[in-house]
């Protein structure tokens, strides 16, 4: 038996509650309700580019590289700006395979990442770690030179690591480049660029110290035509919205005005979610506790005019529907993240509510009856 108060104010307060509760998760889950403006912004004293949340820059064109080419390296110049941070420097990008190779920020470590979509490929052959490269905080200039003797990275001009088997080729250094977050999702990197150049050949030990001592040194480092450089961006525009590349005719990157994703994921899958996502258990227990009220309070208004079991299924429904409405919306919304466990755990979480609300019922019930 439902309790004399609840009878009597029922009927003129929860549907005011439940309709206060399903606008609040749309603001939760959609706010801003716009792609925010871009926060990249120029040093201004010095060459380089700072990223804040919501920041990126993209290539105006594709880097091509013959697909069987079998070597390919990249320096990046920068500074963390967390020291806890686990997101996306920069990834190539293309239709076919959405993450090509992303360099990433994992803690104080550097994630590489290749084929992120998997592609048949191991996982042990798609990820490589570099242990405490952004644990001081300061400019760290890293290389990364794969052929055919494997991969090579280089911190400020010294060997840090070394992996046979992990093979960043040519072709996957091709397509559009994304800096300061992923081509497919939210993963802004806050911190500063100060270099980047990409080459379509295998860099040598003896030319990755060159190019570190006279880029730290002089402010562009010192390639030769054999080096097969592809992308020079030495960030000295100090302005403007453009970041030219210094081996012509090439690539520009782009600053966009509003925060962007170049290619944004709908409604991810939940396994991909769980294998790509950090943080994914405590994600999905806050959808859940999110959903709770939302239940709780949609079964007790339909109970008031449904029999029991129609009532559930009509909250649960409901439940569902208003998660698939935020997921899919989250689609057009670059600092959202649209995937299908948020609609598995809200549904759950919708459910929870129900069975709450019966016990609730139930033991104000037995109390009453004593």
């Amino acid at each position: 038996m439902i309790t004399d108060l609840l009878e009597k104010r029922a009927a003129r307060f929860l549907p005011a509650i439940c309709i206060a509760g399903v606008c609040g998760l749309l603001v939760l889950g959609l706010w801003p309700f716009h792609a925010p403006r871009n926060q990249v912004t120029w040093l201004g004293n010095e060459n380089g580019l700072r990223f804040a949340d919501a920041g990126t820059a993209v290539s105006t064109g594709e880097f091509r590289a013959a697909q069987d080419e079998s070597s390919c390296s990249i320096e990046v110049w920068v500074q963390p700006g967390l020291r806890h941070d686990s997101n996306t420097l920069l990834a190539f990008y293309a239709p076919q395979n959405p993450i090509q190779v992303a360099l990433q920020q994992s803690d104080t470590d550097l994630l590489i990442e290749r084929d992120a979509g998997g592609g048949g490929r191991p996982a042990r052959d798609r990820a490589l770690f570099v242990n405490d490269v952004f644990r001081s905080m300061r400019p760290v200039f890293i290389t990364i030179s794969s052929g055919s003797r494997g991969t090579a990275i280089y911190i400020d001009g010294v060997l840090a690591r070394s992996a046979r088997r992990f093979l960043v080729t040519g072709g996957e250094c091709s397509g559009r480049l994304v800096v300061g977050t992923s081509p497919v999702g939210n993963d802004d990197w806050t911190g500063r660029f100060r270099g980047l150049a990409v080459y379509h050949g295998e860099l040598t030990p003896a030319e990755v110290v060159r190019h570190y001592e006279t880029w730290t040194k002089a402010g562009r480092p010192e390639v030769f035509e054999s080096e097969r450089c592809a992308a020079l961006y030495l960030f000295d525009e100090r302005s403007g919205n453009l970041v030219h590349n210094q081996i012509r005719p090439g690539v520009d990157l782009t600053i966009p005005e509003r925060y962007q994703i170049l290619d944004q994921t709908f409604l991810m899958p939940f396994w991909e979610e769980f294998e790509f996502s950090s943080g994914y258990w405590e994600n999905a227990v806050k959808n859940i506790v999110g959903f709770v009220p939302l239940g709780f309070f949609l079964y007790a208004y339909f109970l008031l005019r449904l029999p029991a079991r129609r009532a559930a299924l009509v909250t649960v429904v409901l439940g569902c529907l208003v998660s698939v409405t935020i997921e899919v919306l989250q689609a057009y919304l670059p600092t959202r993240d649209s995937g299908t466990t948020d609609i598995i755990t809200n549904t759950l979480g919708t459910c929870v509510g129900v069975v709450v609300y019966r016990y609730w019922r139930e033991r104000i019930g037995y109390f009453r009856r004593m």
